[in-house]
């Protein structure tokens, strides 16, 4: 029973992470419905949750306390996008090398900044700037918005996630890049066939 509940509670972790708004509360069929919407399998979701809560851990027993509160992680089939502000290199190159410490990380995308605008107001229009591009890929023709998480850290927009196919990740990078006060987007999004992924072949 344990396990199982552990289980159910690394899945809901695991669709937060990867659908933002798009699933808040996660139980019963709502479970099965939204990991079967998402191309991630439940294996790997509850495998990315795993590795979020591992390097959060390390965060949180790290001298550098400023990792656990400021620097923000989304896990998709073992990548590792790191975002946020610190205060000094030192931290960002720790928040990096920590990550890396967990098993099943195949790759660390490190965009943690090292900026002294993270005030109120600054956080604040990126909250505000990140809910208007998922609403605006909620309702967006011919994009899957369940498969992008959507980060936004001083204007500038980071996209991850699973893409049906370079014209999908073509529109969603379009939304982004046209919403207010946008000033840059990245995108680390694959596509649905790409060989990197599990499941698929060189």
């Amino acid at each position: 029973m344990e396990k199982k509940m552990l289980r159910i509670a690394l899945l809901s972790l695991a669709a937060l992470s990867m659908s933002g708004c798009a699933a808040l509360i996660i139980s019963g069929g709502a479970e099965g419905a939204v990991m079967a919407a998402q191309e991630r399998s439940a294996g790997n979701a509850v495998d990315d949750a795993g590795i979020l809560l591992k390097i959060k851990n390390h965060y949180a027993q790290n001298d550098y306390k400023d990792l656990f509160a400021n620097v923000e992680i989304k896990v998709v089939e073992g990548r590792v996008l790191l975002t946020g502000n610190v205060d000094k290199a030192d931290s960002q190159i720790e928040a990096v090398r920590l990550a890396w410490q967990v098993n099943g990380v195949k790759e660390v995308m490190n965009e943690v900044q090292i900026s002294d605008k993270a005030g109120f107001s600054n956080y604040a229009r990126d909250v505000w700037i990140s809910t208007q591009v998922k609403t605006r890929l909620l309702f967006a023709k011919n994009v899957r918005s369940i498969n992008y998480s959507i980060i936004t850290v001083n204007q500038s927009v980071y996209i991850m996630g699973i893409a049906q196919d370079q014209d999908e990740l073509d529109r969603a990078t379009y939304v982004a890049s046209t919403t207010s006060y946008v000033q840059h987007v990245v995108s680390y999004a694959q596509l649905k066939t790409d060989p990197r992924r599990p499941g698929n072949t060189q």
